[in-house]
């Protein structure tokens, strides 16, 4: 009996080490191949968030001290997204606290003979902040050339340093918004507004904020009739929504296409809401409006998409508006009035 027992319990010592080993060995595996996928991830060193709360009154401000150091050739040249991101270190990213002194204080240290360098060094979110605002704001101001009319009705080419990204509704044409980023929406579920809505008439044309590629055209059910376009850069995607019933886009518009920072890509409309192509079930005429940085090929169509708030944006935008004309009388398309180019187009 004491024999049996004692053959009996070895069995089972024995089944319970191979079964503890095998265990072992399983989890070994998979906290590898686990840790494998982790270090392939850790490995991509990209930005996953950006809070962008940049008012108006400040973007204004340091883009004139860029763009007219440069055209006055200043002996210090300033660089707006350099000077935006050092106020955002100094009030942690609360530009409810703005105050020009600050940024009076910030030239007076230049002026000096202080560099930005020299400035930053022990601001540990620097770094961060300069990335982040050059995400945004990298192509909106620099070097490029404008058809300008004169005169005696002719035009001729200018070449400029200053904005160079356009208002998305064109030159004449009337518009309201209000910042409406993170309100609630519920067609289809539950979800927050990635965008800015501005609200105008049927057929207003819609131009590109920005030079870039065509790289989503056609229907969206949440979005209507939309265009995402891609900066040059890669950093940028504009998403322009819910566009006109019938006649969404303009002319040779289509994916894949490049497209000038001012061009006419489409029609302000109220398509979307629907499954089913060309319905409006959108209340109000309106150009939905968005932004998505994207820093890393993985946050492209993922739960891991980064949209900012573009109202202050739009506000800073208006100074600077493409003018149209109606260039198509079968089809009424329009075209952009004033030619431009920039280095980018080229390169």
């Amino acid at each position: 009996m004491f024999i049996f027992s004692f053959r009996l319990t070895k069995k089972l010592w024995l089944f319970g080490l191979f079964f503890m080993i095998l265990i072992i060995s399983l989890t070994s595996i998979f906290c590898f191949a686990s840790n494998d996928d982790k270090t392939e991830d850790d490995k991509k060193d990209f930005i996953k968030w950006v809070d962008f709360n940049v008012p108006c009154e400040a973007l204004k401000a340091t883009a004139k001290l860029d763009i007219d150091s440069h055209n006055n050739h200043e002996e210090i040249t300033y660089n707006w997204i350099e000077l935006l991101a050092y106020l955002a270190c100094k009030n942690g990213n609360n530009f409810d606290n703005f105050k020009t002194s600050d940024l009076d204080s910030l030239l007076n240290e230049l002026q000096n003979g202080k560099t930005i360098a020299e400035l930053t060094q022990n601001m540990k979110y620097y770094d961060y902040y300069y990335k982040s605002f050059s995400a945004v704001l990298h192509g909106f101001i620099g070097n490029h050339s404008v058809e300008t009319p004169l005169s005696d009705g002719s035009t001729q080419w200018k070449n400029k340093y200053g904005v160079k990204a356009f208002l998305p509704i064109a030159k004449n044409y009337q518009f309201n918004h209000y910042d409406d980023f993170g309100n609630s929406r519920s067609y289809g579920f539950k979800r927050t507004h990635l965008g800015n809505d501005l609200m105008g008439s049927i057929g207003t044309p819609i131009v590109a904020v920005e030079s870039g590629i065509i790289e989503n055209i056609g229907w969206n059910q949440y979005g209507g009739w939309r265009i995402g376009i891609r900066s040059f850069d890669t950093q940028r995607y504009y998403y322009y929504a819910h566009l006109r019933k019938d006649h969404p886009y303009a002319l040779g518009i289509q994916e894949g296409t490049t497209v000038k920072a001012g061009d006419v890509i489409g029609y302000l409309g109220m398509t979307g809401y629907s499954r089913k192509e060309n319905v409006n079930n959108v209340n109000i005429p309106h150009l939905h409006f968005g932004m998505q940085l994207i820093f890393d090929e993985s946050q492209v169509d993922s739960p891991n998409e980064i949209w900012i708030n573009v109202y202050e944006i739009i506000e800073f935008l208006k100074q600077n508006r493409s003018e149209v004309f109606k260039s198509n009388l079968d089809t009424k398309d329009y075209s952009r009035k004033y030619d431009f180019t920039e280095n980018l187009i080229t390169e």
